[in-house]
């Protein structure tokens, strides 16, 4: 990868086509990819790991708490529809509070946890799964061609991903859209860049279900 500022350019880290540095952005921190449309911050401020887990630990994720069930109701209900309690799931980034997973399971479902910081057990990365599901998870990639291959590999023939995130919208004023204020977002799609993943990576059809839910189908 490729040093950047106002004047250079770096390869985007899902397509790998050059990102040019978005105008908007203060001292050109981001990058925009006019290939796949994500927009991905300066590789120089990707944060260290201890760093990043420190930052995680300040999240008050209780799955027990009515706000926090209620932020994740939609996804609850859609994999509720769309799968089978004797599907076995993957929560793929579960975090400090596994909520999704509490709430699956309330309704029958088993399953399995993985965080790199917080559920390390590697295990859970030797099987596949009817579906997973990746909540506010994605922007968080360092790599995130790497990470949906490694979700590909995870899914069964059929399997379903679903996702959370918020997408970028159409028009947007970049420095002052709050979604890029947490220091480890550090990767933000498009209905385009999610168009792009669907055909490039996943080779499945996709459906977003409003501008924050999607789910990736094979």
């Amino acid at each position: 990868m490729v040093g950047w500022g106002m004047h250079k350019t770096q390869d985007c880290p899902l397509c790998g086509y050059p990102a040019i540095p978005l105008k908007q952005a203060r001292s050109s921190s981001y990058a925009h990819c006019p290939n796949c449309k994500g927009i991905s911050i300066d590789r120089d401020l990707l944060l260290e790991p201890k760093v990043e887990w420190e930052h995680y630990l300040k999240h008050n994720n209780n799955v027990d708490d009515p706000r926090y069930q209620n932020f994740v109701q939609p996804l609850v209900d859609l994999i509720a529809l769309k799968q089978q309690p004797s599907h076995e799931g993957l929560d793929f980034g579960a975090g400090t509070g596994p909520v999704i997973s509490h709430m699956l399971g309330e309704r029958g479902f088993k399953m399995h946890l993985y965080d790199p910081f917080f559920h390390p057990d590697v295990s859970v990365l030797e099987a596949q799964y009817h579906f997973i599901v990746a909540c506010e998870v994605i922007e968080h990639f360092h790599n995130p061609k790497t990470s949906f291959r490694q979700l590909l590999g995870l899914l069964e023939p059929s399997g379903t991903l679903y996702c959370r995130t918020t997408l970028i919208p159409d028009h947007i004023e970049f420095d002052r859209w709050h979604y890029k204020n947490d220091a480890t977002h550090v990767f933000f799609y498009h209905e385009d860049t999610v168009a792009w993943i669907a055909e490039n990576i996943l080779a499945c059809d996709y459906t977003i279900v409003d501008h924050n839910l999607m789910y990736f189908s094979k």
